[in-house]
């Protein structure tokens, strides 16, 4: 990692900003942000936010969600956490807390108008963006993002057609509460993780 993105990741882990300065309710829990940003890796994983097992651990995706996104890119464990290979920065850093219904609530506000500009300027060698989820997805591709998450990643040829740089393909959050949504759209799993995995494989050998 340089020392200029060195320097940024310990201020993020460092912050403070949910809890006093927040935009309306405070974190309800001690702040730990979690990020593995990286100054070689070709792929940005742009998530949402850690869920309880990831805000236990400071590691990303090490649920059964971060089992099923591997699979998706067709990697392994080790070159999932290798940061020479994939840099993973969520939209929000921190555990946001959870719903009546126990499902998490949104990404912080607080996070990416302070810390994702900064983050991705230092990231330059970028290539490919994986924006997993609608919050990622309305931050990182402006006008190409459709009204509904399901518009949008069915777009996904045309999106990847586009001359902008880096290269963006929408994903689902992977997420068990979308195990219905993958049923329904079996295309996802038959003509676009192929490609995905084509992708990845290229990227990081």
């Amino acid at each position: 990692m340089s020392e200029q993105l060195e320097r940024l990741t310990a201020k993020v882990r460092a912050c403070r900003i949910c809890v006093e300065e927040p935009l309306g309710r405070p974190l309800p829990h001690a702040p730990r942000p979690v990020l593995l940003p990286s100054s070689t890796a070709r792929i940005l994983l742009a998530s949402q936010a850690p869920g309880t097992k990831v805000h236990q651990t400071g590691m990303p995706f090490t649920d059964a969600s971060g089992d099923r996104l591997r699979n998706w890119l067709g990697v392994t464990s080790e070159e999932f956490y290798d940061t020479s290979k994939f840099a993973i920065v969520p939209m929000g850093f921190c555990f946001p807390g959870q719903d009546a219904k126990g499902g998490d609530l949104p990404p912080r506000a607080e996070c990416a108008p302070t810390w994702r500009e900064p983050l991705m300027a230092l990231m330059p060698q970028i290539d490919l963006v994986l924006t997993i989820g609608i919050y990622a997805q309305r931050w990182h591709m402006g006008s190409a993002r459709l009204p509904s998450l399901t518009e949008t990643v069915a777009s996904w040829r045309d999106i990847w057609a586009s001359p902008e740089v880096p290269k963006v393909l929408p994903l689902p959050h992977p997420s068990w509460r979308n195990t219905g949504w993958l049923k329904r759209n079996r295309w996802f799993e038959m003509d676009l993780l192929p490609f995905l995995k084509e992708e990845i494989r290229s990227r990081i050998g």
